[in-house]
């Protein structure tokens, strides 16, 4: 018999007992310090039905946040936080792992320690809005990273794995997707960057890889995952020729991930180009978790294809 969404599928060190997972969701429910509280801990035990859930966006720093009341890893109090959360998902029979995020430009000076400006590859300034304690602000132009700056972000995300293993988290998925730091690096409409981290692909896809390879070596390759969105268009993102770069991205990411988390489409609906997901998948060689718009039936359709080996549903989680 065939496997379908709801069969069961081992992914790094676990035993998912379905291949529904839940997207990561923005809320902005966090508490006073972006700490979680018990509301995330109902919420997120509630839908622990999901072989495997995937946590909102959690920022693994203070200057990686730029969205009001969204949940950070950082601080002790948020590792505390966090505990409550899994337990409640463990005891309801879920798996759970924490999305790691940097919003790199994508933020405002209100978010940023000391009102400084955010940071990303390059100073170019999107054309996207902020959601802050006023509502929705302008973004400014970004502040380039110096090349030396790059390693202490890089160790900050091996920090926000590890404080997820202490919170009790199943695993991590590294966020480089939806226009945020990393995947600012990754698009040359974003990276006009010189030195190592810009230029060609394999300069561009650098810094990625650099995360991954701090992650996995503070948690375990069995241990996270990776998102990627390669036509999606969110937060003023796109590249030249993302075909050839997504596929060096996943042919790279093949012996340093549990799984890759692939984004098909623009989620904001608008049409796309002709784009071979097969490929991805081929190139990975790993467990592909698909996402954008799937139903019951595509989803089956794209497992019994062998395009993907999960389905990764939002609305439906969120719907009422």
């Amino acid at each position: 018999m065939s496997a379908d969404l709801f069969s069961p599928l081992t992914v790094g060190t676990l035993n998912c007992k379905n291949r529904v997972v839940m997207a990561p969701l923005t809320r902005s429910r966090a508490g006073s310090g972006n700490v979680p509280n018990v509301l995330n801990a109902l919420y997120y035990a509630q839908r622990a039905s999901a072989g495997l859930i995937i946590s909102e966006a959690t920022q693994i720093s203070p200057d990686g946040q730029g969205y009001i009341s969204t949940p950070g890893i950082h601080s002790p109090e948020q590792i505390e936080g966090w505990r409550i959360v899994t337990k409640a998902v463990h005891v309801a029979g879920g798996y759970m792992v924490l999305q790691l995020w940097h919003v790199g430009r994508i933020s405002h000076p209100s978010f940023q320690p000391g009102g400084a400006l955010p940071v990303a590859p390059s100073a170019i300034k999107p054309n996207a809005q902020a959601f802050t304690q006023k509502g929705f602000e302008p973004i400014p132009t970004p502040r380039a990273l110096k090349t030396e700056e790059i390693p202490g972000i890089v160790l900050q995300y091996a920090e926000a794995a590890q404080n997820a293993m202490m919170a009790g988290f199943d695993g991590v998925e590294v966020h480089a997707a939806n226009g945020y730091l990393i995947d600012q690096f990754l698009r040359d409409r974003t990276n006009k960057r010189s030195d190592r981290y810009g230029g060609s692909v394999e300069n561009r896809v650098r810094f990625l890889l650099e995360v991954m390879d701090a992650v996995t070596s503070r948690v375990g390759r069995e241990r996270v995952g990776v998102r990627i969105s390669p036509q999606n268009t969110q937060n003023d993102i796109d590249d030249s020729d993302p075909q050839t770069l997504f596929n060096n991205v996943a042919k790279s990411l093949a012996s340093r991930a549990a799984y890759l988390h692939v984004i098909e489409g623009d989620t904001s609906g608008k049409p796309v180009l002709a784009f071979d997901y097969v490929a991805l998948k081929r190139l990975f060689g790993g467990l592909v978790i698909a996402n954008n718009n799937f139903d019951r039936t595509r989803a089956n359709a794209a497992i019994a294809e062998g395009r993907a080996d999960m389905i990764a549903f939002g609305k439906p989680f969120i719907s009422n």
